[in-house]
C-alpha cells in the first residue's frame, strides 16, 4: 500500500479503545462511566487494578512504536517525516478515535510515549525521567504527564538540533497533551486534582 492509505491504518490502530475493551472483557463494564471516565491507564488502575493498567499501557505505547517502526519499510518510503506523521495519525486516533464516534479516547501520553520512545528513545528518556521525579514527588499523574510532555520539544532540540523534523512534531505532542489535560490542570488549580494511591470500586 502507498504510505498515505498507512496513514489511515495508523489512524485506526490509534483508535483501538485498549481501555474500553479492558473493562468489558474483564468486568462487564463500559469503563467511560467509572471513575474519571477517561479510557487511559490512569483510569484503567483507578476502576481495574494495577495488572490491567499496565497491560493498557502496553497495548497504547505499542499503538505508537508500530507504526513508528513498521509502516515506512512496508509503505516502502525512506523519507524522514513520514514516521512523525504515522506516529502523529496513531496519536490523533488514540484522542479521537472512530469508533467511538470520534470522541472519549485517551489522553494520548501512552500512544504518544510509544511514539517518541521509537522516533527519538534518548529524549523520550529524558521525558521519561522528568515524568517519574514529578510523580514521586506529587504523585499526581496529569501533572507528571504534562510536565513530561513540556520536557519533550527541549530535549528534541538539544540532542537532535531545533531544525530536525523531529522537533515539530514533538512540540504538537507537547500541544496535544496539554490540551487534553486541560480539564486536569482546572482542578490542579483549584486543589481537587486526585493522587495515585487507592482504586476506585466498580
Amino acid at each position: 500500500m502507498p504510505a498515505p492509505a498507512w496513514l489511515v491504518v495508523a489512524y485506526l490502530l490509534g483508535s483501538t479503545p485498549t481501555a474500553l475493551l479492558a473493562g468489558r472483557w474483564m468486568r462487564g463494564i463500559d469503563l467511560r462511566q467509572y471513575g474519571s471516565g477517561n479510557l487511559g491507564a490512569t483510569n484503567v488502575y483507578r476502576v481495574l487494578g494495577l495488572p490491567a493498567a499496565l497491560a493498557v499501557f502496553a497495548v497504547d505505547v505499542a499503538k505508537g512504536v508500530v507504526p513508528v517502526l513498521c509502516f515506512p519499510r512496508w509503505a516502502g518510503t525512506t523519507s524522514p517525516l513520514w514516521p512523525v506523521a504515522f506516529g502523529v495519525a496513531a496519536i490523533l486516533g488514540h484522542i479521537r478515535p472512530v469508533y467511538l464516534g470520534g470522541k472519549g479516547g485517551g489522553k494520548g501520553v501512552a500512544t504518544a510515549s510509544g511514539v517518541f520512545f521509537a522516533l527519538a528513545p534518548v529524549p523520550m528518556l529524558v521525558a521519561l525521567l522528568d515524568w517519574i521525579i514529578v510523580m514521586l514527588l506529587t504523585r499526581i499523574v496529569s501533572l507528571s504527564s504534562v510536565f513530561a510532555a513540556a520536557t519533550l520539544p527541549f530535549a528534541v532540540a538539544i540532542w537532535y538540533g531545533p531544525r530536525s523534523p523531529l522537533f515539530p512534531g514533538a512540540a504538537a505532542v507537547a500541544a496535544f497533551v496539554v490540551w487534553t489535560h486541560r480539564a486536569n490542570l482546572e482542578r490542579l488549580r483549584a486543589g481537587r486534582e486526585p493522587r495515585i494511591g487507592r482504586v476506585t470500586a466498580a
